[in-house]
């Protein structure tokens, strides 16, 4: 309930309503409260602010006349911690990182502050975002505070992209705003092919490596036409470079990606994350169609196709391509010699033929020539 009053005389008669007030107010129990008291003399209106509870408060002659404001409640004081990053001293309050719950911050001074897994050092400061520097740290707070990340001038854009990355911050224009448009939109489009590289690999790309491999081959070649491209090959006589080997795959959407070589980077990346081996990716001729024939001496006859770049990707699935891992040894029966000095009379020993392990050509070709073995003999004079 609130109070107004009103007194006009004397002073006294001042008193006697406030001493009546407060007895209305420890009557009509908690919450009421007295707001101010008009005071009324002659022509002259004095307004006293007053603050009565409903506990029997009492205000003093020198808080009315003062006007004093009354007193308000205690705010808890918010808890502080101290990060150290590359040596820097950052005091923070925890509730900034406890909002964004999934963040590496927000894990770290939430649940997992609770079970004590995050724990201070000696000096119950706190040591995180281990490899990232003081100034790219700044800019990381600012995300906490107001959700949007301001790259400076002088912090490169790939490494608050990589900060990015290990604190599980989002990285998009949502969240992210730069001066450097050109590195800002690099980081984006490298988002982008990962992500579209991902559905041509499922789409594409694993079916022809799953093809190869039910044939039994051990690598890949991968040739990227364009939709409408037409291959007419002569089939007494195709093209001279084995690309009948070749997996052809017709889709203009994954030409487009490979023109660029940024895209190709991100693919190789992505690709030897998922533990292929030997890629290579790149651009190269590819015959389409015969363009002419030309007769040689003899009667033998040429043909020359024409040719037109494409991507392709090539890559392997075995450690070592090409080569095989699989050694023959043939067993050869020996002839021991009991009697050394009864083979000394006989004469001179012919050397044995050494066996020789039996390998595959290409283990012959790849390793090292075999160097000559010298015999010793034991002369008659001994």
């Amino acid at each position: 309930m609130q109070v107004r009053l009103t007194a006009q005389g004397s002073l006294s008669a001042v008193f006697f309503l406030l001493w009546l007030t407060t007895c209305i107010l420890n009557q009509t129990g908690p919450g009421s409260y007295l707001s101010e008291v008009f005071f009324h003399c002659g022509n002259r209106s004095v307004m006293i602010p007053l603050c009565f509870s409903a506990c029997g408060a009492s205000v003093t002659l020198d808080e009315a006349r003062g006007g004093v404001d009354p007193p308000r409640p205690l705010t808890p004081r918010r808890e502080r911690v101290t990060l150290v990053v590359d040596g820097t001293h950052f005091i923070v309050d925890p509730a900034l990182f406890v909002a964004h719950p999934d963040t590496m911050l927000g894990r770290m001074f939430g649940p997992a502050r609770q079970h004590n897994f995050t724990r201070p050092n000696a000096k119950g400061e706190y040591e995180v975002a281990e490899g990232i520097g003081a100034s790219i740290f700044r800019v990381i707070l600012d995300f906490y505070r107001g959700g949007l990340l301001q790259c400076p001038e002088g912090v490169p854009v790939a490494e608050l992209r990589e900060a990015c990355d290990y604190l599980c911050i989002n990285f998009d224009y949502s969240t992210v705003r730069c001066r450097d448009l050109s590195a800002l939109l690099h980081e984006l489009s490298n988002d982008g092919a990962r992500r579209q590289f991902e559905v041509f690999l499922e789409e594409l790309v694993v079916p022809a490596m799953v093809s190869s491999a039910q044939e039994g081959e051990r690598e890949c070649h991968i040739v990227v036409l364009l939709d409408d491209d037409i291959v007419d090959w002569d089939q007494d006589n195709p093209p001279p470079m084995g690309e009948e080997y070749s997996q052809i795959l017709y889709s203009t959407r994954l030409y487009r990606f490979f023109k660029y070589i940024e895209n190709r980077d991100v693919a190789k990346a992505l690709l030897k994350e998922r533990g292929l081996k030997n890629i290579r990716i790149g651009v190269e001729g590819y015959p389409t169609c015969k363009e002419k024939v030309k007769r040689r001496p003899g009667g033998r006859s040429e043909v020359i196709y024409n040719y037109v770049q494409r991507p392709f990707i090539q890559l392997s699935w075995e450690k070592e391509e090409g080569k095989s891992r699989h050694v023959d040894f043939q067993c050869v029966r020996s002839k021991s010699v009991p009697n050394l000095t009864a083979t000394l009379e006989e004469g001179p020993v012919r050397p044995a033929a050494t066996p020789t392990p039996q390998v595959d050509e290409l283990d012959r070709l790849n390793g090292p020539s075999p160097q000559p073995q010298a015999l010793f003999l034991p002369s008659s004079d001994s």
